[in-house]
């Protein structure tokens, strides 16, 4: 019997979690309280709810919340205020939505009396370092159940055979026939997994693609969008103050329409191995690019070039699973006492798959026309100056010469 009496478990009713709902039940012997999380996934969650109902289920212990203003609100542009890339190219889709979720299910298991917290991560991924790592950085006395790291139902199709045993309905509809991708979606992007991206010759379908339409098929006119920043985040487009969820919202049907934001990767993965996926990120890839032409003209040089040497540790530590993480605090709070200043507008071209920024002012701008510019400056800068500058840094190279090395 097991010393587990309550387990919240992140549950999307889809295959994997529906059938650990089951063998939580099965193999526990506990009650189970299930959480959906709305991250602007874009689909129908009450499915979710007769699910867990059908399976006994309390009504008062189904949790289905919208939680898409804190993702972006709390998590997003916190992240996005230090640029954040990892390993150059990804946007940290999936990974910035876990600790969220991690935080609301130990909020849960904390509400509900649970003793303990499940997920339907693999034994392989990144996600099941991100659950965890959260969950006990909030409750250091949660037990944690990983039934990819227990059971024997290590294939699709064994999953399949077990929810045909146990009635347990699975949608198996896909427009290109067979198994569907793996797919993580939330406001700011969709991930796709599986299938023939396995192979990483082999190309993604164009079919594939949800939020955005191929560059070729882009509108053959640019489009301009002006953003403008307060304290680092985005506060309205085109003049009109949006919430940030509706912001981002607003921002990836721009970019899905312009073909931007597709990327096809293969990445390092935290437990060793490479793996190959797809993401679509219209949004955050204008936004990303936005808060770089904002920061051009606002933040001090040193300071800038500062953030950029941070932010690829930083983007590890999202990436790995150390959002709660003491360093990954003290580093927020860096980045974020950087962005007072960091207030005003941008405007993008939209353009077959690029964003480029074609303009930007602010109130606290440092750019000075008078020193920059190529014509008469009227003794703002001294030419002059630069020759000993340059002397002085030239020096060690000038001694290193004369010897010959």
């Amino acid at each position: 019997m097991s010393d587990v009496k309550k387990v919240v478990l992140a549950y999307s009713g889809g295959l994997d979690t529906s059938v650990i709902l089951k063998w939580l039940q099965d193999t526990y012997q506990c009650e189970v309280v299930t959480f959906t999380a709305d991250l602007g996934q874009g689909e129908e969650l009450e499915p979710a709810r007769q699910k867990a109902l059908k399976f006994g289920i309390k009504p008062e212990h189904i949790y289905i919340d919208d939680v898409r203003e804190e993702f972006v609100r709390d998590f997003v542009f916190p992240m996005f205020r230090a640029n954040t890339i990892y390993e150059g190219e990804y946007l940290l889709g999936t990974s910035i939505a876990r600790p969220l979720i991690a935080k609301r299910l130990i909020e849960i298991a904390r509400e509900t009396g649970a003793d303990a917290i499940s997920h339907g991560a693999t034994g392989k991924g990144n996600d099941q370092v991100r659950f965890e790592l959260g969950a006990y950085a909030l409750m250091p006395e949660v037990k944690i159940i990983a039934p990819w790291r227990e059971w024997d139902l290590l294939s699709r199709e064994k999953l399949l055979a077990y929810a045909e045993a146990n009635d347990i309905p699975v949608d198996m509809k896909h427009k290109n026939g067979g198994a569907p991708y793996s797919m993580d979606a939330n406001l700011l992007h969709i991930s796709f997994e599986g299938r023939h991206l396995e192979d990483p010759k082999a190309e993604a379908e164009e079919s594939m693609w949800r939020w955005t339409v191929s560059p070729e098929a882009a509108p053959d006119a640019a489009e301009y969008v002006d953003i403008e920043f307060a304290n680092g985040d985005p506060v309205a487009i085109n003049g009109v103050a949006l919430k940030p969820h509706d912001l981002l919202a607003k921002l990836n049907e721009l970019g899905g329409k312009h073909g931007i934001g597709r990327l096809d990767l293969v990445e390092n993965r935290y437990v060793g191995m490479k793996s190959r996926g797809c993401y679509e990120t219209p949004g955050g890839t204008i936004l990303l690019k936005a808060h770089r032409g904002i920061e051009s003209i606002t933040l001090d040089r040193e300071v800038a070039h500062l953030k950029d040497s941070l932010m690829p540790r930083y983007a590890e530590l999202i990436y790995n699973g150390y959002w709660w993480s003491p360093e990954r605090r003290a580093l927020q709070v860096l980045i974020d006492h950087t962005q007072s200043y960091v207030n005003g507008w941008v405007r993008v071209k939209l353009y077959k798959g690029s964003v480029a920024v074609v303009a930007r002012d602010s109130k606290d701008t440092l750019f000075d026309q008078t020193i920059a510019t190529f014509d008469d400056d009227g003794g703002a800068y001294n030419q002059a100056d630069a020759g000993g500058f340059i002397k002085l840094n030239a020096l060690r190279m000038r001694i290193a010469g004369k010897k010959g090395r």
